[in-house]
C-alpha cells in the first residue's frame, strides 16, 4: 500500500489552481497531512497501483509530496501495525517537469537497505478544453418583414442541470434573405454543453428588427454528440414555431437549418507543452550598482550576514526553487550588471557571476547563490543601472530556439533605479516576439514607478511607436512579502506565487502566436465517443 502526504506552503486561500492532475503510483519534511492511500496489492514486489490521487496543480507554488510504502499484514488502519517499506519525497512540479511527466525515485528511509524504486506519473485531467468550430445555413425560413424577406440570426442556449437554459452564442445577422449562410464560429465545448455531450442544446432563430423587437421564427434542439457527426442528414433541423404548430393543422415547419461543417480542436495547456518536452531555461541577473549600499555595511541590500539571507538571496531562492523543477540540466546562467569588474576595473552590464565569460551557467540555485556571494567579494559596486544588456543577452539565446522546445525566463533582481529606460523598452519590445518572459523583483525602499511601467499590465509597453506583441514582463516589489521573523518562509511562497503566476499564460501566448502545437502524444482527443 502507498500513502501520499501533501504539504502546502503557507495557509490562506492561495491561488486558483491552473488545472488538476492525476497521479499514478507504481513501485519496482515536516509531517504532512495525509492526502490518501492506494489499495493493497497482494503478494507483489512490483505493484501497479490502480488508485489515482487527484491534486490541484499550481505552477507558481512549491507543492511538496511524500509517498510512504507499507507491507500490509492485517486489516488494521493504523500504519504502525504494518511493516514500513520505504518513502520518497518530491514536488508535484518535479513529476510534471520530468520527461513525459514520469518520475522514478529511489525509496529511502531504512538505513543500509535498498528499498526499491517508486514510479510516479502525472496526467492532466481533460476537463474539456476543446474548442468546436461550427458553420450553419438555413433554407426557406418564414418571411417576417413586410417590405423585404427576413434578416435572420440564431441564438444558442445550453441546458443547465435544473432544466433552465443559458445563452452561449449569438450568430451575426444576415440581411434580407430566407436562405442565410452564417459565418463559421468557434466556441469552447464547455460553453456549449458543459462537458456533457448528450445535454440538450436549444437554438432559436429570429428575424432582426432595428427597434430590438426581433420576431421569433422558430426553434430546434440538438446535442453536442449530434453536432459532432458533422455534415450529414442527421444535422438538418426543422425550425418549428410551437404556437403556429398548435394553431395550424397543416403546419410543417418555418424552414430548416443545416450544419455545414464541424471541427473540434484541443485548446492546448501549459502542461501539454511541459509534458511534450518544452524546457524552461532560467537566467538570473543581479543589480550590483552603488545605490544598493556598501556590502560590508548591515544597511546594504547586498550585506552578507552570517545569520540570514539578504533580500537578493531570498528572492533568488523563492523563484529559483520552483522554476528549477522545469529545467532538466539544472544549469542556470547568472549575470551581474552595474559593477567595476577585475582585472582592469571596467564597468560591465553583463558579467558572469562565476567569473567564466564563456560559460556563465551555475549548477543549481545553490551554485547561483555561491557565485553571487563570490562576486560581491571581487567586484566594486558602481553604475549606471542598465537593464538592456542582460535582456538582450537572453534574447540572443531565445532567438536561436524558436520551435517551442525551449522557453527562456530572465529574473532581474534590482533596487529599481533604472538609467537606460528607452533602450530597455526597445529590448523588451523586441524580446516580446521571442520565447521568453522577464520577471523583475524590486528590492529596497525606492519608488518603483519605472518598473511598473515596464510591467505593461495596464498600458502595453511600446518603443519608437512599436507596441510589444505580448506582455512578457512581471514586476513584484519584494517589500510587500518581507515579514521577517518566523513568518518569512510563508511570505517567500507568496512572492513566488506572485512572480510566477503569469509564466504559463505567457508561454501559451508565444506558442499560440507562432502556431506551435505540443507533440501529439500529449494532447487529448477532442471528438466525443461514437454514437452507440
Amino acid at each position: 500500500m502507498a500513502g501520499l502526504g501533501a504539504s502546502e506552503p503557507g495557509t490562506g486561500p492561495g491561488p486558483v489552481p491552473a488545472t488538476r492532475v492525476e497521479l499514478t503510483v507504481s513501485s519496482h519534511y515536516p509531517h504532512c497531512p495525509q492526502f490518501g492511500r492506494t489499495e493493497v496489492i497482494d503478494n507483489s514486489l512490483n505493484p501497479d497501483f490502480l488508485h489515482k490521487f487527484v491534486l490541484d496543480y499550481c505552477f507558481e507554488e512549491r507543492q511538496n509530496l511524500r509517498f510512504d510504502l507499507y507491507d500490509v499484514d492485517s486489516k488494521s488502519p493504523d500504519l504502525s501495525k504494518h511493516d514500513f517499506l520505504g518513502q520518497a519525497f518530491c514536488t508535484l512540479g518535479e513529476i510534471v517537469g520530468s520527461a513525459g511527466s514520469r518520475l522514478e525515485k529511489p525509496l529511502t528511509g531504512i538505513p543500509g537497505k535498498k528499498c526499491g524504486t517508486i514510479i510516479l506519473l502525472a496526467e492532466e485531467l481533460g476537463n474539456c478544453r476543446d474548442v468546436a468550430t461550427l458553420q450553419f445555413c438555413a433554407n426557406k425560413l418564414d418571411k417576417k418583414d413586410f417590405f423585404g424577406k427576413s434578416d435572420p440570426f440564431m441564438v444558442f442556449y445550453r441546458s443547465n442541470e435544473d432544466g433552465t437554459f443559458t445563452i452561449c452564442h449569438k450568430t451575426e445577422v444576415v440581411r434580407n434573405t430566407l436562405n442565410p449562410i452564417w459565418a463559421a464560429f468557434a466556441i469552447p465545448v464547455r460553453a456549449l454543453c458543459n462537458g456533457d455531450h448528450d445535454r440538450a442544446i436549444k437554438v432559436e432563430v429570429y428575424d432582426w428588427d432595428r427597434d430590438g423587437s426581433h420576431d421569433f421564427i422558430g426553434e430546434f434542439t440538438t446535442s453536442y454528440r449530434e453536432l459532432a457527426r458533422g455534415q450529414s442528414h442527421f444535422n438538418v433541423y426543422e425550425v418549428v414555431n410551437p404556437r403556429k404548430k398548435m394553431k395550424k393543422k397543416k403546419y410543417q415547419n418555418s424552414g430548416t437549418v443545416t450544419l455545414l461543417s464541424f471541427a473540434v480542436e484541443a485548446e492546448h495547456t501549459f502542461l501539454d507543452y511541459i509534458r511534450g518536452g518544452t524546457q524552461l531555461n532560467f537566467t538570473v541577473a543581479i543589480d550590483f550598482t552603488a545605490s544598493n549600499g556598501n556590502p560590508s555595511q548591515p544597511t546594504s541590500l547586498h550585506y552578507l550576514s552570517p545569520f540570514q539571507l539578504n533580500a537578493y538571496s531570498l528572492a533568488l531562492r523563492a523563484v529559483g526553487d520552483i522554476i528549477q523543477d522545469y529545467d532538466s540540466d539544472k544549469m542556470f546562467p547568472a549575470l551581474g550588471f552595474g559593477a567595476k569588474v577585475p582585472p582592469d576595473g571596467h564597468v560591465s552590464h553583463e558579467f558572469p557571476l562565476n567569473g567564466d565569460a564563456s560559460n556563465p551557467a551555475c549548477h543549481g540555485i545553490a551554485g547561483v547563490l555561491e557565485a553571487y556571494q563570490r562576486s560581491l567579494r571581487h567586484v566594486q559596486l558602481y553604475g549606471p543601472t542598465n537593464f538592456a544588456p542582460v535582456v538582450n543577452h537572453v534574447a540572443r539565446s531565445a532567438a536561436t530556439v524558436l520551435d517551442g522546445s525551449q522557453y527562456f525566463v530572465l529574473l532581474i533582481i534590482t533596487d529599481g533605479v533604472i538609467s537606460d529606460m528607452a533602450q530597455t523598452k526597445e529590448a523588451i519590445v523586441n524580446a516580446a516576439k521571442l520565447p521568453m518572459s522577464i520577471i523583475i523583483v524590486g528590492v529596497g525602499q525606492a519608488e518603483f514607478d519605472a518598473m511598473v511601467e515596464l510591467d505593461g499590465d495596464d498600458i502595453r509597453i511600446s518603443s519608437r511607436g512599436k507596441v510589444a506583441e505580448r506582455d512578457i514582463v512581471q514586476f513584484v516589489p519584494f517589500r510587500d512579502y518581507m515579514m521577517g521573523g518566523p513568518g518569512a518562509g510563508l511570505s517567500m511562497a507568496g512572492l513566488a506565487r506572485e512572480v510566477l503566476a503569469e509564466i504559463p499564460d505567457q508561454l501559451l501566448s508565444y506558442m499560440k502566436a507562432r502556431g506551435i502545437k505540443p507533440p501529439p502524444h500529449s494532447s487529448h482527443s477532442g471528438s466525443p465517443p461514437p454514437h452507440p
